[in-house]
């Protein structure tokens, strides 16, 4: 079945993303509905938005979902037979969904579908080892960055038991967890190269929230590959895996607590407590202070 302007609904999570969504927004072709899960709760956001977009939803969550819980929202609040999950930091070129459409007319089978990051030398795929591809034509990834993926719902919602993002997951490696869980059941991911988007990076909250947000990214990062790995690998792996963080942040915490710098010491402090919070077995509970 072949991707339409029809049968695709964007999602995109924004939290205080005032600065930038409607330049993502504003990329989307107007035919394409956009569902906005504002996990900021903003009233006066949602009535901005919904009244100079008439194609776009927004759905305030009540609560910080976080990436994975906001596009579970996302996509239980979306009818159409694909989604493409975006952040509110990235854009489209003018003829992405072009070529998105026109390549799920050549792909038989696909649980993902992706455009690839305008920057190569940020690449927004994990390539399988020793696959080589020809960069004109799609082709078949292990994953994809979460800020840009088209889901094939209408798919992956026969699968039995399957749940989309793992909610454990309040930042960072959700979409990891679901393209493995997705490899593990035989679903091809594709990149489309002719498909193209730019990503800020880190740019989809407030500037003037900088610190909370690198505080709230650092604890989140080693939380996640914490648990990552336990999910997937077991306890002693995720400990191995982690190990070198875990001595580094130590280090580096008491380095910058003799030097008086007090923001990169609270950098490695949110390493270690989300790292250790992960490691005892406690949820993912730190939210900024904003």
């Amino acid at each position: 079945m072949s991707i339409t302007r029809q049968n695709l609904s964007v999602i995109i999570v924004s939290y205080k993303s005032d600065h930038v969504i409607e330049n993502c927004i504003n990329s989307i072709d107007s035919e394409i509905e956009i569902v906005v899960i504002d996990n900021s709760n903003n009233d006066k956001f949602k009535d901005k938005i919904e009244t100079k977009y008439k194609n776009v939803k927004c759905i305030l969550s009540k609560e910080n979902l976080g990436m994975g819980g906001g596009n579970n929202l996302g996509i239980k609040n979306v009818s159409k037979d694909f989604a493409l999950i975006l952040n509110p930091d990235v854009a489209l070129e003018n003829n992405s969904m072009n070529e998105i459409m026109f390549a799920s007319k050549q792909i038989d089978n696909f649980g993902i579908i992706a455009p690839i990051s305008s920057k190569d030398e940020y690449p927004n795929y994990i390539i399988k080892k020793d696959h080589y591809f020809d960069s004109n034509k799609p082709f078949k990834v292990k994953s994809v960055d979460g800020y840009a993926m088209l889901l094939n719902l209408k798919k992956l919602k026969k699968i039995e038991n399957f749940n989309f993002f793992d909610e454990n997951f309040f930042l960072y490696l959700e979409n990891e967890d679901l393209c493995k869980r997705l490899t593990e059941k035989n679903e091809d991911i594709y990149i489309v190269p002719k498909s193209k988007i730019h990503h800020l990076g880190g740019k989809a909250v407030d500037p003037k929230y900088k610190n909370e947000i690198e505080y709230l990214r650092n604890w989140h990062w080693m939380w996640s590959k914490f648990y990552f790995n336990k999910k997937h690998y077991g306890y002693l792996i995720a400990l191995l895996k982690v190990f070198k963080n875990l001595i580094s942040a130590k280090i580096k915490f008491f380095y910058y607590l003799i030097t008086f710098n007090t923001f990169k010491r609270k950098i490695y402090q949110m390493r270690l407590l989300g790292l250790i919070s992960s490691m005892i077995g406690k949820n993912s509970y730190y939210r900024p202070n904003i």
